[in-house]
Order: structure tokens, then C-alpha cells, then sequence
């Protein structure tokens, strides 16, 4: 068995290689930097983060206009005569571009950029070696990697059957055909992926016999959303679909906190094409894939450079955050007033389990800091420090609200979230209980700030959710600072026992 999602939390519009017996993942990162978190396996099943492909402002510039959502869109990596290729889209920026590498944990190459319109670009390789880029659309032109010029096209091809937003698109030449596979119906609910074929990249492309492939559109299943997938052949001949899908909670509409997420299914083909799904949160495989038992995922701050899954909205400056200053701390300066506007220090990591608990050690010096749970600037709970107290604040759309606050002593703290998909108290909470405030059952979950120990207050966790704060990614924890200087010794991200 292997457990689904197989990459939790905001990772969506995953794309997939093989090299040999390894495979390499890209996923979306919007107005994050840096930007394209890039994965390896040996199974498909057991990922772990080893670089960004978009670590440098010379190849991801996320001007401080860029909205929440916004930025870098779908990617697609391939490997081709021994060089990784990725190809993406910087919606705030010059548009679709290329990159290269000569190993996926880079460095990455400045970007190549092509004039196509559209977004979700694809490669793919014909047997002449020539190189074709399709786009959202769809539409598809024969490029030159190397240079990004537009050779021939580009041309219209098959759109889908008819729902909203063809997009997606992915090419493979498979037993003499090439195969169009594509997502169709929005990423929301209606999402839904299909696929047609034909002997040439410019067509013209029959649709399968059944479309779409794959879809949860109108059902019940657990999980939701499923879309923009990428194919990929293991080594033993099998075929396997990466995808993107949504866990949503709690009462009708139900709430996607989040985001999308990247699943993992098998594929077989009858009568030469591919038939695909459901999606299950749990899957049958050899049993040598069999999840790992998982860790606490902690840092200390002991390294040279910050992991790779630390990740800020839209850019980093060096001079915001050191890792040298105090060591075995993070120290983070801050460069804005306020999390409610572009621009403020924020260092945090996607949120990837529905139940966690995240704990951070912070000596707030005489700065004003803390954690938060963020959507965007205007959908964000924070558990400051400042001035020798300690605050839980809320800010929904318009509304911000200092929801509990009490005084702490000086010096360093710790400091406590808890996320829960059933009203319970954090193991280390102390003192009378009273009722959370805003948290009626019906939300997907509830959110518990603690502060050395003490339960601060709790949160409906529904105002932090893709349905209320719109758009397309999930939720990100982290450290933040936006008034001096302050330290954090180490931080730890655990999912609780079940």
C-alpha cells in the first residue's frame, strides 16, 4: 500500500520525469520565491525536496505589486540528451521562459524566454530531435531550446470536449502516436483530465473514447479537484499519473485549507489508450513501497544555507535574514511594518498534514515577531511578541482583531500552533479553558495558540481556507518579523500520533 496525497500540502500542477531509475518532480510556486520546488524519488512514492529550480532574482523576478496568487504558473521538467530542461510561466513578469540543468539540484540556468501566449507550457522531443512547446489553449509550435526562438507555428490543436479552461497540455509519443493529455473544467471541483491523439504534433488529434479519463466532479470521494496531470513510465514498463487534487473539510461547501495537493495513481492501457483512476488516499503496489514511517521535520538553524523548502512571498533579500549573525539561530531583520502589505520578512514552510503542530523557540530582543498561518496579506492568524506581551491576531478580509493577549517575561519564548480536525486542547496547554472563539464544528478545522505553555485562544480554521481567501495556493507557517531585529533557535513541524 502507499498513502495518497504522496507530496501534501501546496504543491500543485505537478510534472514528472524518469532518468534511469530516478524521477524528478516539479510543481507550481505562485508568488513564492524561491520558486519551482523540485523533488527526487526512486519509487514515485517517497519525495524529498532537493533544490528550487528558481533560486536567484536574475531567474524569478516577483516585483512587490505581484498579487497573491500570482507569479509562477505550472511547470513541466524532461530530461533530454543528458540535460534537464523546465519550462514555466511568470504571470507577473515576462511570461513563458526556460531553464537548464546539467544535475535537478542545480544551479539552474538563467531563463530562455519564449513568445508564445498561454500558460501550462509543455516540451516534448519528436524522433528528428526537434523540440515542440505546447501552451494552454491548446496550441502547439516547434521551437529552438537553446535560443527560445519560435521556428514553426504555433498551431491550433484539440481543445478538449468543451469544459472551461483547457489548460495543462502534455505531449508523448507513444507506439507512433503522440498523445495530447490534458486538464479541462477549471482546477476547482468541475476539474477533469482528457486525451486525444495523432500521428503527428500538429495534428489533427482524434479524442479518446472516453472522455474525460479521469474526474471527481459530482462525487463523494475524499478527494477532490482532480486535474493537470503528467504521465510517466517506470523502468519496468509500467505507467503511472501525477496529478493535483484537494482534501476538502468540514460542512457543506466544505474547505480546502490546504491546497492542492500532488497525487499519485496507476495508469494501463486498453486498445491504445490510457484509462486512469479513481484517485484513493490509499493505493495498492509492491510492498516494497510502502510508506516510511514519518519524522518531525525540525531545524535548527546549524546549516550554511536555509533548506530548501523555506520559502517567502515574492523575493528574500540576503540582508533580511542570517543564519551567521547569532549561530545555530535565524535571525530575521525586518524590512516592512505590517503582514498585511507585500514586503514584510517572512521565512515559512507549506502547511502538509490536516493535523500538525509547529513550535518555534523565539527571543523576540526588542523587535515585534512571532509565527503565523498565512493565505495571503489579507488572510493570515499571527502569534506576535512585542513590548512583553504576547497577542493572537486575526486578519479576515477586511477585519483585523486582537482576539487574546497577556504579558510574557523577557527573553526568549516558546511559542506554539496546533491544528486540529477535532476541538481538543495542544498537549501543553495550561490553565482554564474557555470557549474558542469563532469555532462553531462546522469549519475544517480549529487552530490553537499557546505561548510557553499558556492557550492563548482558538480559531476557526475555515477563514484561513482556498474558499474564503480564494486562489490557488494553501496555507504556509512561518517566522516573521516586522519591526527590528529578532532571533529563532530552532523550529519544528510534527504531525501528532493519531
Amino acid at each position: 500500500m502507499y498513502d495518497n496525497p504522496v507530496i501534501g500540502g501546496f504543491h500543485p500542477d505537478p510534472s514528472v520525469c524518469r532518468v534511469g531509475e530516478d524521477y524528478y518532480l516539479a510543481c507550481s510556486s505562485f508568488e513564492y520565491f524561491p520558486g519551482v520546488p523540485i523533488f527526487h524519488s526512486r519509487d514515485l512514492v517517497h519525495w524529498r525536496q532537493i533544490g528550487n529550480a528558481l533560486d536567484r532574482p536574475s531567474q524569478l523576478h516577483l516585483p512587490a505589486e505581484t498579487t497573491a496568487s500570482g507569479g509562477v504558473y505550472a511547470p513541466t521538467i524532461r530530461h533530454h540528451d543528458g540535460r534537464f530542461h523546465l519550462v514555466t510561466t511568470n504571470v507577473s513578469g515576462r511570461g513563458t521562459f526556460l531553464v537548464t540543468a546539467d544535475r535537478p539540484e542545480g544551479p539552474w540556468s538563467d531563463p530562455i524566454w519564449i513568445d508564445l501566449p498561454g500558460i501550462d507550457p509543455d516540451l516534448a522531443w519528436d524522433e528528428e530531435g526537434s523540440c515542440w512547446c505546447t501552451t494552454s489553449g491548446n496550441q502547439v509550435a516547434r521551437i529552438d531550446p537553446a535560443e527560445g526562438k519560435v521556428l514553426e507555428g504555433p498551431y491550433p490543436i484539440w481543445s478538449g470536449t468543451g469544459g472551461k479552461y483547457p489548460e495543462a497540455p502534455h505531449l508523448y509519443r507513444v507506439d507512433g502516436w503522440w498523445y495530447l493529455l490534458m486538464s479541462e473544467g477549471g482546477t476547482e471541483r468541475g476539474h477533469a483530465v482528457s486525451i486525444a491523439r495523432a500521428r503527428s504534433p500538429r495534428g489533427p488529434y482524434e479524442p479518446g473514447p472516453v472522455n474525460p479519463i479521469l474526474t471527481h466532479r459530482g462525487t463523494d470521494r475524499p478527494v477532490q479537484s482532480t486535474g493537470h496531470a503528467d504521465l510517466v513510465q517506470a523502468a519496468d514498463g509500467s505507467w503511472w499519473m501525477v496529478l493535483l487534487g484537494t482534501r476538502p473539510r468540514g460542512f457543506t461547501p466544505e474547505f480546502q485549507v490546504l491546497g492542492r495537493e500532488t497525487f499519485l495513481i496507476p495508469v494501463r492501457w486498453e486498445d491504445g489508450w490510457p484509462v486512469a483512476g479513481p484517485v484513493e488516499e490509499r493505493h495498492c503496489a509492491p510492498a516494497a513501497w510502502h510508506p516510511l514511517p514519518e519524522t518531525p521535520a525540525r531545524d535548527d538553524f546549524d546549516a550554511e544555507a536555509l533548506a530548501p523548502y523555506w520559502i517567502s512571498p515574492r523575493s528574500r533579500p540576503d540582508d533580511c535574514w542570517s543564519l551567521t549573525e547569532r549561530p545555530g539561530w535565524l535571525t530575521l531583520h525586518a524590512t516592512g511594518p505590517t503582514l498585511d502589505r507585500p514586503g514584510h520578512t517572512f521565512v515559512g514552510r507549506r502547511q502538509q498534514h490536516h493535523d500538525c503542530r509547529v513550535t518555534t523557540r523565539l527571543d523576540p530582543g526588542s523587535g515585534r515577531a512571532g509565527l503565523s498561518v498565512r493565505m495571503d496579506e489579507a488572510h493570515h492568524y499571527d502569534l506576535e511578541v512585542s513590548d512583553g506581551r504576547v497577542r493572537v491576531i486575526a486578519r479576515i478580509g477586511p477585519l483585523r482583531q486582537c482576539v487574546a493577549e497577556r504579558a510574557v517575561p523577557p527573553g526568549p519564548l516558546t511559542l506554539a500552533i496546533d491544528v486540529r480536525t477535532h476541538d481538543v486542547l495542544p498537549p501543553t496547554a495550561t490553565g482554564p479553558v474557555t470557549e474558542p472563539l469563532g469555532v462553531s464544528g462546522r469549519g475544517p478545522d480549529t487552530l490553537s495558540f499557546s505561548a510557553g505553555g499558556v492557550l492563548l485562544a482558538q480559531l476557526d480554521g475555515r477563514y484561513l481556507s482556498t474558499e474564503v481567501a480564494t486562489g490557488f495556493t494553501g496555507r504556509v507557517i512561518g517566522m516573521y518579523v516586522t519591526e527590528g531585529s529578532a532571533g529563532f533557535d530552532w523550529f519544528d513541524y510534527e504531525r501528532p500520533a493519531t
